[in-house]
């Protein structure tokens, strides 16, 4: 297995220095360059061309933010974000990079996880070096896999138009940013309601939920154990908060502690499923960017309990894992690019004789 060449970019000597120690340890890691500040470590990616940079957002001379805009631009590199999470404002500053274009967040050590840390550092930077940054979303597309015919098809037979009462959005790496994207073209009285699943780092969740709520028309909130499920008009996301499952039962929302599925709580599998027992002709299911397959078997579920299905592309997706594993359990009615989520599901609005006038 060929190494991985890290840039740590850190303005603090001691994270950094930890951060280079804990890199340097495993045998395929290659720390190339250091630097303290974001235009140095601009000029070292141009200059080096590492497999990842690891980039903290509170930085000197050029913040973490605007190195991330000018990297993506003008020499593309996966980017992993080692940050904290306790400053407001380095939060929301994290979510924009998320935006423009970096691919992950880890929490910045604390000196009390016993090990785990290193490990998940070590991990995360060896999967996101191999990932294939997407600069240009409009791109050509030609994944292979979408053989689904264009336009909008025509209702199962087991779900009639306009009989939706829900939209269930479920992502991963890549996810908020296209979350903001689909939700920022949503008008204000979009008439469903949205449950939302995002594979994030505990400690990230909560402000996630406050970022995409600034970033949207729609009112973005975290969903509460026992409120009933909204009503089509009562328009707002509910968002899995971290470390718990989102589920639907009996017209309510459930937040469960149950086992993790696919390494993942809360699981996009475990909403979906859920919705395909209790509403699955009612529901209209969406599975964007991000690694592994949770989401794919309960967007099948769905679709064969008459929902709608849509997937994202290849050519728009961060990391194609999930949408793809989805397309070929053939779990997706329509294979969308990101910019086609909303048009979408304004069309599958309308079909309620709905007006967003």
């Amino acid at each position: 297995m060929r190494t991985v060449r890290v840039l740590v970019v850190e303005d603090s000597l001691t994270v950094r220095r930890r951060l280079v120690d804990v890199l340097n340890s495993d045998p395929q890691m290659e720390v190339v360059g250091e630097a303290g500040d974001g235009k140095t470590g601009i000029e070292l990616c141009q200059n080096l061309r590492p497999d990842i940079v690891t980039l903290d957002m509170m930085l000197p001379v050029m913040s973490g933010l605007a190195a991330t805009e000018y990297i993506m631009a003008y020499c593309p590199t996966p980017i992993l974000i080692v940050s904290s999470s306790t400053n407001r404002g380095e939060l929301f500053k994290t979510y924009d990079a998320l935006a423009a274009g970096a691919l992950d967040v880890l929490e910045k050590p604390n000196g009390h996880d016993n090990g785990a840390w290193e490990q998940a550092f070590i991990s995360r930077v060896k999967l996101i070096s191999h990932l294939k940054v997407i600069t240009h979303l409009r791109a050509r597309r030609s994944n292979g896999l979408s053989a689904v015919s264009p336009g909008f098809p025509v209702a199962s037979e087991k779900s009639e138009p306009g009989a939706y009462r829900l939209v269930a959005i479920g992502a991963s790496t890549g996810g908020p940013a296209a979350c903001r994207q689909i939700l920022q073209n949503l008008p204000p009285r979009f008439p469903f309601p949205i449950l939302l699943v995002v594979h994030i780092g505990q400690g990230f969740g909560e402000f996630l939920v406050e970022w995409l709520d600034s970033q949207s028309s729609v009112r973005v909130s975290c969903a509460t154990d026992g409120e009933p499920l909204p009503q089509i008009g009562q328009v707002k996301v509910l968002m899995a908060p971290p470390e718990r499952h989102l589920v639907v039962r009996n017209g309510r929302l459930r937040l469960t502690l149950d086992p993790e599925r696919h390494s993942c709580r809360p699981s996009i599998d475990v909403l979906f499923e859920s919705l395909a027992q209790e509403m699955g002709n009612q529901t209209i299911a969406c599975l964007l960017t991000g690694m592994g397959k949770d989401g794919a078997s309960g967007l099948l579920s769905i679709r064969q309990a008459g929902g709608r299905t849509l997937a994202q592309d290849q050519a728009t997706s961060i990391v194609f894992g999930m949408p793809q594993e989805a397309i070929r359990l053939g779990a997706a009615e329509r294979v969308l690019g990101l910019e086609e989520f909303s048009p979408a599901l304004l069309a599958l609005a309308d079909q309620r004789q709905w007006s967003k006038a």
